[in-house]
């Protein structure tokens, strides 16, 4: 029979919450994590076009219900340029990963908020605005340092079950990158500043 202490050091260890790969990247601890997939299962559906996701779906419309609940409200003005960033293929659904990837944005930036001063609000709603862009701009890198290429958009399409032309997603590109091509056929890619101007010239800001 083990001894009573190599039992009760077992019992701990499996009480012991560890992040998973996916709370990891986004910087969350283990529960931070089950915070958002609990209030993710809330409001999630499931639909036929994302019947190999087990989380389900949240509608674009039970977004801002999903952060309010998690204490992460954000002000109404703010949900188009959210939508765009984890809904970009405007599909009308949001599955987990991008939308965990949002909240783990908002989590953070709360925090960092939190030890800001009034004096420097400005400042900080700068730089939580720039954070932000950066943090949109690797949902489409899968958290890689860019640029975005044309591989990257057909993987977000895939994520989000969309058939997306190739010809439709190299337009998106050049249309973001100025018509710089690449080699041949190539439409080149998307930098980190180019991003940004897209989403100006879009209207479109965090924070």
């Amino acid at each position: 029979m083990p001894p009573k202490r190599r039992a009760a050091t077992t019992r701990t260890a499996l009480n012991t919450k560890r992040p998973s790969k996916l709370a990891k990247e986004n910087g969350l601890t283990a529960d931070q994590e089950a915070e958002i997939r609990e209030a993710f299962g809330l409001f999630a559906v499931h639909h036929p076009d994302h019947e190999k996701t087990r989380e389900g779906v949240l509608r674009r419309d039970d977004v801002r219900r999903c952060l309010i609940s998690l204490n992460l409200g954000p002000e109404k003005t703010e949900i188009p340029s959210i939508l765009s960033a984890i809904d970009p293929l405007n599909s009308g659904f949001v599955p987990f990963v991008p939308f965990l990837s949002y909240a783990a944005i908002a989590i953070h930036s709360k925090v960092e908020g939190s030890d800001e001063d009034e004096d420097d609000e400005d400042e900080y709603h700068e730089e939580s605005n720039a954070e932000e862009v950066r943090a949109a701009y690797q949902l489409f890198t899968h958290g890689g340092s860019g640029p975005i290429t044309l591989a990257h958009l057909r993987r977000v399409a895939k994520e989000l079950r969309e058939d997306v032309p190739d010809e439709v997603l190299k337009d998106m590109i050049l249309e973001a990158n100025g018509g710089t091509r690449g080699q041949g056929r190539d439409p080149g890619a998307v930098g980190l500043e180019e991003f940004e101007s897209v989403m100006k010239r879009a209207g479109l800001t965090f924070g």
